[in-house]
């Protein structure tokens, strides 16, 4: 692994109950790592509900510490998250865009207070399920951490990853990060691990598979204004600027509205294109390739750099969502952490909110949230 020896350095890892971080608690006890369990709790707003699994997830989790024979702690980080995460989803929201809660949970509660929990339970090193890789590399100044992305490409996680720092990604081990999901399945199925065949979990970590719509209605309130074509035709209202975002199809109540038909006599799909606050006026479009959906720039903010500071500038791969190819693009930093993107090809349905990740091959950068 490029480790220091493993002679029973101690690993604390995250254990959500799933297969994946099952796995990796097998895998680095089979590495020689004196290994703990740590199970997060961090929702607690209605886990009575048939959406909430945080105790099916802990019995999970209890269940396979005992067949791979490690000890298992109960953390509550259900404050910090809605502190850090929550509210801050709830602000963008509320200013129309849309936040990326995943990408915030990994750089403030994974990474932070999971991690300094560990340390303080005499951790060397912190591990979870996570497919990524991290390479560590000598250099003049001391050995520097590169977060890469995971060998089984279908399911990299460095998207998410990419606002962690050095001091996090030194002391962070993804022993998935060179396997295969099927192997990762297989192993659990060998071990007769409880969980092998536990689907994977999808959806906002807080929110489950519950409808989107009506939790965030819970939290934020409706706010019905005009729902308008490009020429400025209403079609309907729409519930709150909040509840929709950009390349939305689904959901928009106007099925039964035609508009322009193809010569077969269908027609093309409504997508959302554009939101106005200052009118709250919902603006939708006919058809996937409307060129109010495309778009070869984009500007982002808050800027957050794996190495600790900007790349220089040129050309890249970026991500401007998760489970994306790389798109070739051209760099520019910009002051006040911010950067701008120039791409080869136009891309779809680039999101305020969401986040801007830039690759050199394999190699996560970093990345910053899209302002526009």
């Amino acid at each position: 692994m490029g480790e220091r020896s493993t002679t029973r350095a101690r690993v604390v890892v995250g254990m959500s109950g799933g297969v994946d971080s099952s796995v990796s608690a097998w895998l680095l006890k089979q590495q020689g790592f004196e290994v703990v369990g740590l199970f997060m709790k961090n929702w607690e707003d209605d886990d009575d509900t048939e959406y909430c699994s945080a105790r099916q997830d802990w019995l999970d989790a209890a269940s396979v510490a005992d067949v791979v024979g490690v000890d298992l702690e109960a953390v509550n980080f259900a404050a910090e998250y809605k502190d850090r995460v929550f509210a801050e989803f709830l602000r963008e929201y509320s200013a129309g865009r849309t936040p990326n809660p995943d990408v915030l949970c990994n750089a403030e509660i994974k990474f932070k207070a999971f991690l300094d929990h560990a340390m303080s339970l005499g951790a060397d090193y912190i591990a979870t399920g996570h497919y990524a890789r991290v390479r560590r590399i000598e250099s003049p100044a001391g050995v520097r951490s590169q977060l890469l992305k995971a060998v089984d490409a279908s399911k990299d996680q460095s998207y998410f990853l990419h606002r962690l720092r050095q001091d996090q990604l030194a002391r962070t081990l993804f022993p998935l990060g060179e396997i295969r999901k099927t192997e990762v399945r297989r192993i659990a199925r060998e071990l007769g691990l409880p969980n092998a065949g536990k689907k994977d979990s999808t959806g906002i970590c807080f929110i489950g598979e519950r409808p989107f719509r009506e939790f965030l209605n819970r939290y934020l309130p409706t706010k019905p204004g005009p729902l308008l074509t490009a020429d400025g035709r209403e079609l309907g209202r729409h519930q709150g600027l909040a509840f929709y975002t950009l390349g939305q199809r689904k959901g928009l109540g106007i099925g039964g509205v035609r508009g322009r038909q193809r010569e077969d006599g269908t027609a093309d799909a409504w997508y959302v294109a554009r939101k106005d606050l200052r009118t709250n006026s919902l603006y939708v479009v006919q058809g996937h390739d409307h060129p109010w959906l495309l778009t070869r720039t984009l500007q982002a903010g808050d800027a957050s750099w794996i190495a600790g500071e900007a790349p220089t500038p040129g050309r890249y791969g970026a991500k401007t969502r998760y489970r994306q190819s790389d798109a070739l693009c051209v760099l520019r930093p910009e002051a006040d952490d911010g950067f701008s993107l120039a791409f080869d090809e136009h891309q779809w349905a680039v999101t305020p909110g969401q986040s801007a990740v830039l690759y050199d091959g394999e190699v996560c950068l970093g990345g910053g949230v899209i302002d526009a």
